[in-house]
């Protein structure tokens, strides 16, 4: 008799595909920015702009969405939201300007919106607490199979078939994903797999407003929102736009080169989750202290990516680039720190609090980057002396946000 798969796995499997599109989605324009910008005639603005609108809206909604989690359920919301995804892949697809093609972006950020605090509603729901950091972790690094694939095969497969029709196949892929989630996943076990009945779904929201109250009086939640801000803004912005232009315009690289070297950033974020997801629930039982030693690393690999001078060997910056995936990954450990400072049924909302102001902070280094070297380099917005004063702010905020993390209360996995 053949063993069958547990619920819980197949649930799991089935958020994490949704999420795997959303990875590919945040940063696929990074390899196809010398497309973009003869086809769509935009300039550094423009193309910081393009990128930035999907973070914006995927930040508008990650409040409203935490609410939704918790008093609709993870299935429904999910399913939907990323039915709105694929009608913005396709106007995406069709644009033929920036304000076409921003819709089309700002469509597909809001249809992206809830798949990882979905995911990590359903984690809280289908699997013990004591698993949430390992699992989380895992979640995002396999996640990252998107964001690899907007890496060197995007590079390839718009070279084959144009940019164009490529979204239109991601089209087709994400609504088969959307019809498999809804058929596969349901909100909660009968019973939980730590003993005892699940908690449920509540369809009232006469204690939303308590609820976040009770969130925004704790000066943790300002505390790790700005870290968040901060640190995914930045690692978001490099990795999922400005990297592209600083290795193709500045350093002299190919877009297959490219391509590859963001590669090696994904490889080491989906090797880093696991890792600090580890280190974290199971080894120092601690969250504070993962998050920390993960933002001063950004700060060092900010001020070499500053200095570095063109003609920089392959192997050096692939190294590099793989250091900034791996260390990047430890601020994952934030949602867990978050979601064990509030009550239990307020998890959805305490992370979706802190995924609003993690994806501002990629709509504003992405869109603020651009409009920096845009206004003080005008003649050459793409050349070193831009980058080097995008790259020393950036270090100057993971500065200012490691000092204020030390006042954080480290919840240790409790």
């Amino acid at each position: 008799m053949k063993r069958r798969i547990p619920r819980s796995w197949i649930v799991f499997a089935a958020t994490t595909l949704l999420f795997v599109l959303s990875q590919f989605y945040k940063t696929s324009i990074a390899v196809i920015t010398p497309q973009l910008l003869m086809d769509l005639s935009l300039d550094a603005r423009g193309l910081g702009l393009l990128s930035a609108i999907f973070f914006y809206t995927f930040a508008v909604a990650q409040l409203p969405m935490g609410v939704l989690l918790d008093h609709v359920g993870p299935r429904m919301t999910m399913t939907v939201l990323t039915l709105v995804a694929v009608i913005g892949v396709v106007v995406f697809a069709l644009s033929d300007g920036l304000g076409m093609s921003a819709l089309g972006r700002g469509l597909l950020g809001i249809g992206m919106a809830c798949n990882l605090m979905g995911s990590f509603k359903l984690l809280t729901l289908w699997f013990s607490p004591l698993r949430f950091a390992t699992l989380s972790a895992f979640v995002v690094s396999i996640g990252s199979v998107g964001s690899l694939t907007s890496t060197t095969p995007l590079v390839l497969m718009a070279g084959a078939m144009g940019w164009r029709d490529v979204f239109h196949v991601f089209a087709a892929i994400t609504f088969v994903a959307a019809a498999l989630f809804f058929l596969a996943v349901r909100d909660k076990p009968h019973e939980t797999p730590f003993g005892g009945k699940p908690q449920e779904t509540s369809r009232s929201l006469r204690n939303v407003l308590p609820g976040l109250r009770l969130l925004f009086q704790k000066r943790d939640y300002w505390i790790i929102s700005f870290a968040s801000f901060s640190r995914f803004g930045i690692f978001f912005a490099f990795q999922g736009l400005w990297a592209g232009p600083y290795l193709m315009e500045c350093m002299g690289f190919s877009p297959l080169s490219t391509g590859n070297l963001i590669l090696t950033s994904n490889i080491g974020f989906i090797l880093g989750g696991p890792f600090f997801g580890t280190l974290s629930d199971n080894l120092f039982k601690t969250r504070k202290w993962i998050v920390l030693p993960g933002l001063g690393s950004l700060l060092v690999l900010m001020l070499v990516f500053a200095f570095l001078p063109p003609g920089a060997g392959l192997l050096q910056l692939g190294c590099l680039f793989f250091a900034f995936g791996f260390f990047g990954s430890a601020g994952m450990v934030m949602y867990a720190q978050i979601k064990e400072l509030m009550p239990a049924e307020m998890a959805g909302t305490a992370m979706g609090g802190i995924n609003f102001f993690a994806f501002l902070g990629g709509a504003a280094f992405l869109h603020g980057l651009g409009n920096l070297m845009q206004y003080f380099y005008p003649q050459n917005a793409f050349g070193q002396g831009a980058f080097k004063t995008a790259f020393l702010i950036c270090a100057a905020c993971l500065a200012v946000v490691s000092c204020l993390y030390l006042f954080t209360k480290d919840t240790k996995g409790k």
